[in-house]
């Protein structure tokens, strides 16, 4: 079938693919799963080919302009998988592809206005405008200069155009980066035999090293390799082209930003890892397993072992990591087993790099993906196994539209396609264990060489003398002591404190106002280095003000804990150690993470302290003691996961210790030492935990019991989103009595905990059902139709659906 029109999806938020017609010239080109670049209005967008037929295409149909890959960069297998997504999770399609590729394979062209000349501008909308220009430069894209003026410019500048005053522009769309070059020195004449070496040489011994060099390595080698490893300068390489014996040519190279991580070499199994790979290699095409391991042993070498036959054998794998801070480690481990096979996917990599390895992987040059999150849309073929390291992390769900959970992405696409999907924790997710039934528990119930778990013990903070000197810090006289005898016997240190900042907020002495983010509905947390009141949800900062705003007040205090304030008590408790600060603020900067963690590797930290990013799958024998400074912080959120989360992070960040041979002890400070999750996560009963936890989470039904939608109205006017959550709560209700009636119940609407978010008003709802596939019947009919009960748009207002919720703040 010769191809006529085509149907392509568009990165909008709009609910069907656009018809366009193909042209003869690109009839070869235009495939499912290809980019192409099609006219939208006044513009042209990148966009992807959802289907194509050879029906006669309507005369009004506008044409493809540009196939611009060899072949398609999205296989079929992933294009359903996107359906499945934009299904299940009520998203439009487009935003589901949107998420899935990388964001420099998305373009879109722009129209952008030059100043040419100005002459009398006149007054009002059009002297802002030629202001606004001018500021700029001349020339700037319409869209940024509508945003700087906060208004429509399109009449203005028409006007403009007309008269002279402006030319418009339209600039094609940016295809993403060209595929990455390496610059290569090749032989291009034999010289066999020594006579003709001592002939060519004579007076050239840099030069004949060169060549030999080049020889020994199959006849090429990498200019800066050349340089940088083996010492041949840039003069003695051209002076092997002028002798013609070389040449120097460009081919493509992948940007691999982990090309120098070293590989680990895997280690033996133990018999009991022996005995859980061979039953994740038994697993039948498309089944799925719990590898429930204790901190400590060994899951990773489980994972890469069960996998490496079906690698060799020409399949490829995904292994999904929690965090980028996890990844450097993980590539280690992995390209031990699988060498230049390993592919990265994940935020951290600059647009090109991501490019290159979506590219890579697509073109079956990598078949082993590691990544976070979105590594679960890898375009591999012959998908053999997805691993989901540390399941029950919550970054694994996504924040925007499409919000789904990587999960059960890797869960549903494993099915799909015939692979093994392994879900690996020592926490499972309460969902994960919940339907352990339905799916293989593959147990590893001891650490690798027989070390004990480490004890842990709860210290009452409300009972347990303290250390006066540590002020604000809560700082037991039994941590203080505990962790003074590691250092005086040269061992590491982790100190857990999930809450990064100085200071919790900044209350005036006088009138009691704590400052507010103007944007939030959270008070602002201080901030030392730099010093700052910052809000973490929406970026907001302002300096740290000598007065109160509100009274003129002169005294103000901080209150609550935050890492700088613990690195400033740590720095003053023990200054001799060698200390380094984890959190978002110190890992900022591309490979922070790496460096952070290769210098505690190398035991040049003696304290890591940090949030709840130091707390997940690091292994490192030196650490003996193990702090958590306050477990109490979660524990109260008005969550009904907060139990499950404090329970995992504590349970995580004990399993840090002992993982040496000198052993390990772990000290946790609260003052609620009879919470069921602190105690069970001082006697490492996951189990126990999980029994309880299912049972409280009956009566009110909660997941993993129901299916959940949390369904938020969101707008910059307080009492216009209250109304507004007052109608879609009653349009819902009479969807669901037309629709669903005794399958779905609606509970709220009510202000959201987080009230205010980002200068915007938020209120929700939930719907709740038994059964998920009722549920994903309403939320899709719902999410199509339910902002137009509102008129969403208007005044600013939003909906949005959010279904498997792993938070309700």
């Amino acid at each position: 079938m010769i191809p006529t029109t085509c149907r392509v999806i568009l990165p909008m938020p709009v609910a069907q693919s656009y018809r366009y017609r193909v042209p003869a010239a690109l009839a070869d080109r235009v495939v499912p799963g290809a980019r192409v670049v099609v006219p939208v209005r006044a513009r042209e967008l990148v966009g992807v080919v959802e289907e194509t037929d050879d029906a006669n295409p309507d005369e009004s149909l506008k044409s493809v302009l540009l196939a611009p890959d060899d072949a398609p960069l999205v296989p079929a297998s992933l294009l359903d998988l996107a359906s499945w997504v934009s299904r299940y999770y009520a998203a439009p399609l487009g935003l589901t592809l949107r998420t899935m590729l990388p964001p420099a394979l998305w373009g879109a062209s722009r129209v952008v206005a030059r100043l040419v000349s100005v002459g009398a501008p006149g007054g009002g909308a059009t002297l802002q405008v030629v202001e606004a220009l001018e500021r700029a430069g001349g020339r700037l894209a319409v869209q940024t200069l509508a945003r700087r003026l906060k208004r429509p410019v399109w009449e203005t500048l028409q006007r403009l155009q007309r008269a002279g005053g402006v030319e418009l522009t339209t600039e094609p769309p940016d295809l993403g980066p060209a595929a990455g070059t390496v610059r290569l020195l090749r032989l291009v004449k034999a010289l066999p035999s020594l006579l003709e070496r001592e002939q060519a040489f004579a007076r050239s011994a840099k030069q004949r090293g060169l060549y030999e060099a080049l020889d020994a390595q199959g006849g090429e080698g990498e200019t800066h390799d050349l340089a940088a490893r083996l010492g041949f300068s840039d003069a003695v390489q051209r002076g092997l082209v002028t002798k013609g014996l070389a040449a120097f040519e460009r081919r493509e190279a992948l940007r691999d930003p982990f090309h120098d991580v070293s590989a680990v070499p895997p280690s033996n199994p133990t018999p009991a890892q022996l005995e859980a790979i061979a039953c994740l290699k038994g697993l039948a095409p498309g089944k799925s397993a719990v590898l429930f391991g204790v901190t400590g042993s060994g899951k990773t070498l489980v994972y890469l072992e069960a996998m490496r036959e079906a690698v060799e054998g020409g399949a490829s794998a995904i292994v999904l990591v929690p965090e980028i801070s996890l990844t450097p480690q993980t590539v280690a481990r992995v390209r031990g087993v699988f060498g230049d096979r390993v592919a990265v996917l994940h935020s951290a990599l600059s647009e090109a790099e991501r490019a290159d390895a979506w590219r890579a992987v697509a073109s079956g040059q990598r078949t082993v993906v590691v990544g976070a999150r979105s590594a679960v849309f890898a375009p591999v073929s012959r998908l053999a196994f997805i691993v989901v390291d540390e399941e029950h992390d919550a970054s694994y769900k996504q924040g925007e539209t499409p919000r789904y959970h990587g999960r059960d992405v890797a869960l549903a696409r494993a099915r799909r396609e015939g692979a093994v999907a392994v879900l690996g924790s020592a926490t499972p997710a309460l969902e994960t264990w919940a339907a352990r039934a339905r799916r293989v528990v593959v147990r590893l119930p001891a650490r690798v060489g027989a070390r004990p778990l480490p004890p842990v013990r709860l210290v009452d903070l409300r009972h347990e003398p303290r250390v006066f000197a540590a002020g604000a810090v809560p700082w037991s006289e039994a941590l203080d002591g505990a962790v003074a005898g590691r250092l005086a016997a040269s061992q590491q240190v982790i100190l857990l404190l999930n809450r990064r900042g100085f200071a919790h907020y900044l209350q005036c002495q006088a009138c009691g106002i704590a400052r507010e983010c103007p944007s939030c509905s959270i008070s602002l947390t201080v901030h030392t280095s730099p010093a700052a009141l910052r809000c973490h949800y929406c970026g907001h900062h302002e300096p740290v003000p000598t007065a109160c705003p509100e009274c003129g007040g002169a005294t103000q205090r901080t209150r609550g804990v935050g890492t700088q304030l613990l690195e400033r008590w740590l720095g003053e408790r023990y200054p001799a150690a060698r200390m380094a600060r984890m959190d978002a603020d110190t890992t900022s900067t591309k490979w922070s993470h790496s460096r952070l963690l290769t210098a505690f590797g190398r035991r040049e930290i003696d304290i890591l302290f940090g949030t709840q990013m130091i707390a997940k799958g690091l292994d490192f024998p030196g650490v003996t003691l193990v702090g958590v400074v306050d477990a109490d912080g979660g524990l109260h959120m008005p969550d009904f996961r907060a139990a499950e989360r404090t329970f995992q992070l504590v349970a995580q960040v004990a399993g840090r210790a002992g993982r040496g041979p000198e052993g390990g002890e772990v000290l946790v400070q609260t003052r609620s030492p009879g919470h069921y999750a602190l105690i069970a996560a001082s006697g490492h009963d996951f189990e126990g935990f999980a029994e309880r936890e299912l049972s409280m989470r009956r009566s009110p039904a909660y997941p993993p019991h129901v299916a959940l939608v949390n369904v938020v109205v969101s707008g910059p006017g307080e009492t216009a989103v209250a109304d507004a959550a007052v109608k879609v709560a009653d349009w819902l209700k009479g969807l669901v009595a037309r629709r669903a009636e005794g399958q779905v119940e609606i509970v709220g609407p009510a202000p959201a905990p987080l009230v205010r978010i980002k200068a915007r008003w938020r209120w929700h709802l939930l719907l709740r059902s038994a059964d998920a596939k009722w549920l994903g019947r309403t939320v899709r009919y719902a999410a199509r139709r339910a902002p137009f009960a509102l008129r969403s748009g208007r005044d600013g207002l939003r909906v949005t659906f959010d279904r498997d919720p792993v938070s309700l703040l």
